[in-house]
């Protein structure tokens, strides 16, 4: 396979992608955002727990 036939299937899988924007209808921003939000401060709860002088 050369190059220019990979960069020509790239370029057609590229713009068949951009048809529908890439984003999933049911995920949402502000629940993705959030969720890793939560899950940050409670890995960073339990890191303070453990991480305690004794």
């Amino acid at each position: 396979m050369s190059l220019h036939s990979t960069a020509a299937q790239l370029a057609t899988l590229a713009a068949e992608g951009g048809e529908h924007g890439g984003n999933h209808e049911s995920l949402s921003p502000y629940i993705t955002g959030g969720g890793a939000f939560v899950i940050l401060l409670v890995l960073l709860w339990i890191t303070t727990r453990f991480n305690r002088d004794r």
